[in-house]
């Protein structure tokens, strides 16, 4: 089967801001257009999760606007990875003690001192693909942090022990990409 993985939008939040589980709302417009393009991509027919967070619901019902024969359900394990005390503040003002503590113990470091670390959230995001149905393609609206766990779990990474073994790229706002997804992933 497979596994059709939609990011949400722009999120209307200033640029360079770490917004993880933050609740923003996507640019509505943008919205429009992502949704536009993904209905007439997606096969039918087709199961559709989402993350609980406004930004990824307004995807989706964007989506059945355009598709009325899709539904969705929601799951709080495809959210974004919560990080901690880190969330609505500058990247670039966070000390890079912090940073560099994040980084240097990537597996187990709680982000942001009382977030998830790497491996709570890889953790998290396998138990949700673990539980899709082989059976019918699957699309989930979703974040870039989710998308490169999914990329990484689904080719055998269930763990990530060092910073550099994550994922740099991702699709851009409101764009997807697909996964093949099987018995004995």
């Amino acid at each position: 089967m497979t596994l059709w993985l939609a990011r949400h939008a722009q999120p209307l939040i200033a640029l360079g801001i770490c917004y993880g589980q933050l609740d923003v709302a996507a640019d509505a417009e943008a919205t429009r257009a992502s949704a536009a393009q993904l209905a007439q991509a997606l096969p039918r027919p087709l199961a559709v999760i989402t993350s609980p967070l406004q930004r990824c619901e307004q995807l989706a019902q964007a989506l059945l606007g355009l598709r009325p024969d899709l539904a969705y359900k929601r799951d709080a394990r495809l959210q974004e990875m919560h990080f901690g005390q880190w969330e609505n503040q500058a990247w670039a003002s966070l000390p890079e003690t912090e940073l560099t503590a994040w980084t240097d113990r990537f597996a187990h470091y709680p982000a942001g001192a009382s977030g998830e670390s790497v491996t709570q959230f890889m953790a998290r995001v396998a138990a949700a693909l673990d539980a899709i149905d082989t059976n019918a393609d699957t699309l989930w609206i979703t974040h870039a942090g989710v998308i490169r766990a999914a990329r990484l779990i689904a080719g055998g990474t269930r763990a990530v022990t060092r910073a550099d073994q994550w994922p740099a790229d991702a699709p851009a706002y409101g764009q997807w990409c697909k996964l093949a997804v099987g018995p004995g992933r």
